[in-house]
Parts: structure tokens; sequence; C-alpha cells
């Protein structure tokens, strides 16, 4: 079995080089292996012809598609599924093939462990409407915070890899985005940063700046890029 990562697909916008990927791989393989996505899928859209349209050519993928959420989702739609146990944390299954991996969570996959933290803040939001293309659920909660510290502490503070969408305050602040005024925004960044230092894992892979670049090792951006992780 192998498990994939790539970044931010925006429905099926920024899907080409996902798709690309499979084709030049044709037949290696099948729905018995994962590829994560880092965010901004759109698996329940802002509208239901988008939301349609994304969950087909996920479907399509010969894989299953694991993701955890961006800050461009259908929050209100995503969080209306019901919660359930998957490989050890909480999920959402928008279908069979299309699985939600819920924030502050840890799964053990192949022997391996992942732990997810989704969301980060909209800059365009000024230009999106309220429960419509724009969720204040794109922030995570006081309880998503704790439950994600908590579950951390039970694991020693060490899994294999780390998978959000928002990077953490140091690394973004390498990249040159170092302005997080919004406080929510800083507020997730300095959690992330706070995991990084007390964490001991691997590897750790985030969406949000479209952009493929190692920031610096472990820490990785994705977007277009499709890596193997196993």
């Amino acid at each position: 079995m192998s498990i994939l990562v790539t970044g931010d697909t925006h429905g099926t916008i920024d899907m080409d080089s996902t798709r690309r990927f499979f084709e030049e791989n044709e037949g290696k393989y099948t729905k018995k292996d994962y590829l994560i996505i880092c965010g901004d899928v759109c698996a329940c859209g802002f509208s239901l012809s988008l939301e349609k349209l994304t969950q087909e050519a996920l479907s399509a993928l010969p894989v299953t598609v694991l993701w955890v959420d961006g800050n461009h989702e259908n929050f209100m739609r995503l969080y209306d599924l019901p919660v359930e146990e998957w490989h050890g944390g909480k999920v959402h299954f928008v279908r069979e093939d299309i699985i939600h991996l819920m924030r502050g969570q840890i799964f053990e996959i192949e022997g391996r462990t992942f732990f997810t933290f989704g969301g980060a803040y909209s800059i365009d939001k000024y230009r999106r409407t309220k429960y419509v293309s724009w969720f204040p659920e794109e922030l995570p909660s006081d309880e998503e915070y704790e439950e994600g510290w908590k579950n951390l502490e039970k694991a020693g503070f060490k899994v294999d890899y780390i998978l959000t969408h928002d990077g953490p305050y140091d690394v973004v602040a390498t990249m040159g985005y170092d302005d997080a005024d919004e406080p929510g925004e800083a507020k997730l960044r300095r959690f992330l940063q706070d995991v990084a230092d007390r964490t001991e894992f691997t590897g750790w892979y985030f969406g949000h700046y479209h952009e493929d670049s190692e920031v610096a090792v472990p820490f990785r951006c994705l977007y277009q890029d499709v890596l193997e992780l196993l």
C-alpha cells in the first residue's frame, strides 16, 4: 500500500497536476492506496454543482482520497456529516473513497502515525459572502486546539507525520509571510509552532501558500507536487 501527499486542489481548478501524475503512473495505484490533500479541496463545495463535480473528479482517481480542511471549504455542509472513527481518529465520510481527517486527530495507517490539523485564514474574505463562500469555522475553535494538544500528549508528543493546511509561525515567516495581523490567523500559526517545537516527527506537509518548496527540513509546502511518503 502507498500513501501520497499533495497540496490544494480547489475543486477541479488545480487538479490537473494530480490527474497527470496518475496518468503517468497508470496501473500502479488502487483504491487501497491513499492520496492525502493538504486542504482547500471543496469536496463539500460552495454550490451543489461544484460539489458534485469535485466529488466525481476525486472518486475518479485510482486511489482513496484523504484530506485535511483548508479555509475554502463549505463548513456548513461538511460539519453536517456524521462524525465517525477511522484508523484511530475522527473523520467525515464524504464518500467511501473521500474521507475528511478532522482537526487535532492522530491516525495510524500502515504502522505510521499522522497528526492532522486543518484550517487557515481567508485573506480574501472581504469579497466573499458569509455562510455562502466564506465560513468563520475556517479557523479552529478552542475545543479543537485543546483536543489536538491532548491527543499529542497521549502520544507522548511523537508522531511520524504532521498534515496541516497552514504552517507553523516561524516556518511561514521564513517563506516571507510574517504579517499575521488577524488574531485568529496568528493564533493558529502560533499553535502549530508550539506543536513543531514540542513534537518529534519525521515530516510536516502543508499547503495554503500555492507553492512547492522544501522550506526547511522536515517542513514541505505543497501545491502541484505529488510526493510518495510510503
